[in-house]
């Protein structure tokens, strides 16, 4: 089951805090692979998180940047955590890498922003509506029918972030209204999935927005999830045809925010938006 603590933030962290006390001492990349005679490939990975590296590895850049004996406990403490097994590892096999990776990061994240123009989230699917879009992707992918399952279970067991009873995710939806329309199995299916996206829009922690197809787009772009910690910076998931990517660099992923914020002033109401899903289901999907 999913756990507080993210060992993917943790490297992340670990790699940000040896590239700025590389930074501090006005290093290069290539100079500490010089002096440690390693290769720059390997300084720029373990500063990227690209690898986990060697608890000798980190003792090493410690004592080159000397950084100090505190210091040094914290960056060693960093990546003994980091080295924990996150739940998502499981399928890390079956998942592609992005995936995973944005399983790790939304761990530890206090909010999300979601613009979502094609299918509900991922974190308010119901097991049968995720199971029809999982499929639904089998005409461009193959998927065989173990890695079929293991997806699905995947994004059940992260739905978990949105009911944790410490902390759960705050997490902030906006839909295009064609969302409502679009089907994923049968009538059954799109019923049970907008009849959940009412209950979960109750809750104290979330929010769902439904855009109008009345209105004209106001932002020109696919779905984005836009994820914020408390003590590192704003991390934006953004899905392709065959991958994904991730915005981290600080203005423009504030761009997105201010995306987002357009999006939802354009949309419908909470309240207003339980009654378009309410009217669709009888109007659709009775």
């Amino acid at each position: 089951m999913p756990e507080g603590g993210s060992p993917t933030v943790r490297r992340l962290r670990l790699g940000q805090e040896l590239r700025r006390w590389r930074e501090r001492r006005d290093l290069s990349g290539e100079e500490v692979a010089t002096k440690l005679k390693w290769s720059a490939s390997k300084v720029s990975r373990i500063e990227n998180a690209k690898t986990m590296p060697r608890r000798s590895d980190v003792e090493a850049l410690a004592k080159l940047y000397e950084v100090g004996e505190a210091r040094e406990q914290e960056l060693l403490g960093l990546h003994q955590d980091a080295a924990r097994k996150g739940w998502w590892e499981d399928y890390s096999d079956t998942l592609p890498q992005e995936y995973t990776t944005l399983l790790g990061l939304e761990v530890e994240a206090t909010s999300a922003l979601n613009w979502e123009p094609q299918i509900v989230p991922g974190l308010l699917q119901t097991e049968d509506y995720a199971r029809e879009v999982i499929r639904a992707t089998q005409a461009i992918t193959r998927i065989p029918p173990g890695e079929f399952r293991s997806r699905v279970k995947a994004r059940m067991a992260r739905q978990e972030l949105i009911h944790r009873s410490v902390e759960p995710l705050r997490l902030w939806v906006v839909l295009d209204e064609s969302v409502l329309l679009r089907r994923f199995g049968g009538a059954t299916v799109m019923r049970d999935q907008l009849e959940r996206l009412i209950e979960l829009s109750k809750l104290p922690n979330i929010r769902v927005q439904v855009l109008s197809l009345n209105n004209e787009h106001p932002v020109n772009t696919g779905s984005f999830f836009h994820l914020k910690f408390p003590d590192f910076h704003d991390v934006v998931y953004v899905e392709m045809l065959h991958s994904a990517r991730f915005v981290d660099e600080e203005e423009k992923a504030y761009d997105y925010e201010i995306a987002f914020q357009y999006l939802q002033s354009e949309a419908f109401g909470v309240d207003a938006s339980r009654e378009i899903i309410q009217k669709t289901i009888e109007e659709r999907w009775r």
